[in-house]
């Protein structure tokens, strides 16, 4: 079967970027042929046979920046222009679209949450009228919506609320959706009496990841972490729902000069900086300068991680809100200890009922027992290594390759 993908953009280091790669190589492993059409190919080796890159359709390209200024935050009097422009701009994604799918006689379409969330407005419209006019078979992979966001989608016009909902997610007559939780699942029989396919993010555990060589050696130490000192691993984007800044008050609560936090992701998707300006505030009232460390300049995309891990004793995941949980599972992968906050709405439902040993705190309450606990870990490698160990175990059961090959096996019928 030839898949053809449709995705803002790839190569990077979110959750929807990540998780489709997988998604791509699995589908070859079972014999499909994949196509990429995308706004974005970052780190990324391109095969121009199969890999198209198309601007219009990446989240920061002119129009969509435009159509989120004006939908969301910016409004003008009118919403007819910015529902006009749509319209308008999705025709010609959609023609391109269209060709494509001609040209490399696609069988079925892989919408990668174009189709869930409103993030780009046009391109998920064209996907729809693609849809229409080709009628070609289409699954969905669902990651998140508007509605789980707060006020982040809500317009002041009732008609852009109106239209955000007629039109995320896609509903049209047997479109099937794939969604990465739990309560994903319960919201699609809820709200629209659809049954939705559960596909856990996933992870590889045949591979060899986070373990020490004499590559990565001194990879911590190039950015800061000194042969005696101890890291914590906070391997996340820096935004708000991760929770970081109670990653730097652990630290805070630990009193160990020889302690660092190393946080490895960029600040690309904090608006103005406001969250980064927020921690680094944090970070100079506690005096602790010297102690987090931002390494997204070594970190240049998610293949590095591997070597990350490998010299860190433990990571902090102190989410507020995910999707799924992608650095969870990660972090399971490369054997190390977690300490995580009890994120909505997934955590206890999809991941932590299943057994994981982790130190969980609630509503990122840090107390002095559960500090307690996280430092009874820290400081002993052996108690590391056997929760590390444990934790694999159990990840390799609910969240490797072969659970995501059955349930793409179930999606993709030849």
């Amino acid at each position: 079967m030839r898949i053809g993908i449709i995705i803002g953009r790839i190569g990077g280091v979110d959750g929807v970027a990540l998780e489709t790669e997988k998604w791509i190589e699995v589908l070859k492993k079972i014999g499909h042929e994949v196509f990429i059409i995308s706004g974005e190919f970052e780190s990324w080796k391109m095969d121009y046979e199969r890999n198209y890159l198309f601007p219009a359709l990446s989240f920061f390209s002119a129009e969509a920046e435009w159509e989120q200024r004006k939908a969301f935050f910016e409004p003008d009097k009118d919403p007819g222009l910015l529902l006009d422009h749509v319209e308008k701009w999705s025709d010609m994604i959609e023609g391109v679209l269209s060709k494509w799918v001609k040209d490399k006689k696609i069988d079925v379409i892989l919408s990668e949450n174009a189709s869930a969330l409103p993030c780009q407005l046009s391109m998920g419209i064209a996907i729809k009228k693609l849809i229409i006019n080709t009628g070609l078979p289409v699954v969905t992979h669902d990651h998140d919506f508007h509605w789980e966001r707060g006020d982040r989608y809500l317009s002041v016009h009732p008609e852009i609320n109106q239209f955000v909902d007629d039109n995320f997610p896609l509903l049209l007559p047997g479109v099937q959706h794939a969604v990465i939780n739990t309560f994903g699942v319960e919201t699609f029989k809820n709200r629209f009496n659809i049954d939705a396919i559960l596909v856990p993010n996933v992870m590889d555990f045949s591979r060899i990841y986070g373990v020490p060589t004499p590559e990565n050696q001194f990879f911590l130490r190039d950015v800061g972490v000194k042969k005696n000192e101890i890291a914590l691993l906070q391997v996340t984007r820096i935004v708000r729902r991760k929770g970081i800044e109670t990653a730097i008050s652990l630290i805070d609560k630990l009193n160990d000069k020889n302690l660092k936090l190393v946080i490895t992701g960029n600040n690309n998707d904090d608006e103005n900086k406001e969250y980064y300006n927020e921690l680094i505030d944090q970070i100079h009232e506690l005096n602790l300068s010297r102690q987090i460390i931002f390494a997204a300049h070594k970190v240049l995309d998610h293949k590095d991680l591997s070597d990350v891990y490998a010299h860190g004793r433990a990571c902090t995941y102190f989410s507020t809100y995910e999707g799924f949980g992608n650095a969870f599972v990660e972090g399971v992968l490369a054997k190390k200890p977690i300490f995580v906050n009890d994120y909505k709405p997934v955590y206890m439902q999809d991941i932590g009922s299943k057994g994981f040993e982790t130190v969980m705190i609630e509503n990122s309450n840090l107390t002095n027992e559960k500090v307690q606990q996280m430092s009874d870990i820290i400081y002993s490698p052996k108690r590391c290594i056997e929760i590390g160990e444990f934790n694999f175990e159990l990840g390799k059961k609910h969240f490797s390759f072969e659970v995501l090959e059955e349930k793409l096996n179930q999606l993709f019928i030849v």
